[in-house]
């Protein structure tokens, strides 16, 4: 009688072929992670959640080991991993011991700046992404300076734009420019919101650094900046908007053109 080619092949592809690994995602299931990893994705949730915060003391290494049920060594592997991430810092001494960091938000501006940068000259970021990122950030956060800003802050962005107009040394003008964005930036009472602009604006710099820009894109440049502070001055939200718009606007029609 003749064999069943059809059923002898489907019973031998249900069967575990010897050294082969079967792909988790065909039960729909998670590889377990190491225990020490499961240990530092435990203990990364409680300070993100804040169930730990900074200044917090950890246990010790034998306490944690009793509470995880896991070795020293599995505790002091997950530590490493905490602390690799800043998210912990150990002390010696009397007073010492594992403690939550309490991270500074120029450390997390650098930290994204050093990471945009190396997306971006990868190219897993483009100039299109950037520029859209800035005006997603700037355009609300002028309107936000209109209505928060101090006396202080005007001064300065008045005195950045001066010495725009004064200098004609690129690298110069570029570090005005940046001035005057950061302090409108800043003017917005918002730490969070310069953290995340001005990494962007950084790297958009570094990666634009090498292309020349006329007179005349500067002295609109200058135009512009002058008008966006007449606005924050006055106090109109919707007119600093508009005018930061349309500045981005002049930024992007720029570089696309080079």
């Amino acid at each position: 009688m003749a064999k069943d080619v059809t059923h002898d092949q489907t019973s031998r592809s249900d069967k575990e072929i010897p050294g082969h690994r079967r792909d988790p995602g065909v039960l729909g299931v998670t590889r377990v992670q190491p225990a020490y990893q499961q240990v530092a994705d435990q203990l990364r949730e409680r300070i993100l959640d804040g169930s730990l915060t900074a200044g917090d003391r950890l246990p010790t290494e034998v306490e944690l080991s009793e509470i995880f049920g896991v070795s020293r060594s599995t505790i002091r592997e997950a530590l490493r991993v905490l602390a690799s991430k800043d998210l912990i810092r150990t002390t010696r001494g009397t007073t010492g011991g594992t403690f939550v960091a309490r991270v500074q938000f120029d450390q997390v501006s650098e930290y994204l700046e050093m990471s945009f940068g190396l997306m971006s000259g990868a190219r897993d970021i483009t100039l299109d992404n950037l520029l859209e990122a800035r005006e997603c950030l700037e355009v609300p956060a002028a309107g936000l300076a209109a209505s928060r800003r101090g006396d202080g802050h005007l001064v300065l962005m008045r005195q950045a734009v001066e010495r725009e107009k004064s200098t004609r040394a690129r690298g110069r003008k570029f570090r005005e420019h940046r001035t005057f964005h950061g302090v409108l930036v800043e003017a917005t009472g918002n730490q969070l919101l310069g953290v995340m602009a001005e990494p962007v604006f950084r790297v958009l710099q570094a990666r634009t650094a090498d292309r020349d820009m006329p007179a005349e894109y500067w002295s609109q440049i200058d135009a512009e900046h002058t008008e966006i502070c007449g606005y924050v001055e006055a106090g109109d939200a919707e007119g600093a908007q508009a005018a930061m718009r349309a500045h981005l606007s002049t930024v992007r029609r720029a570089y696309d053109g080079l």
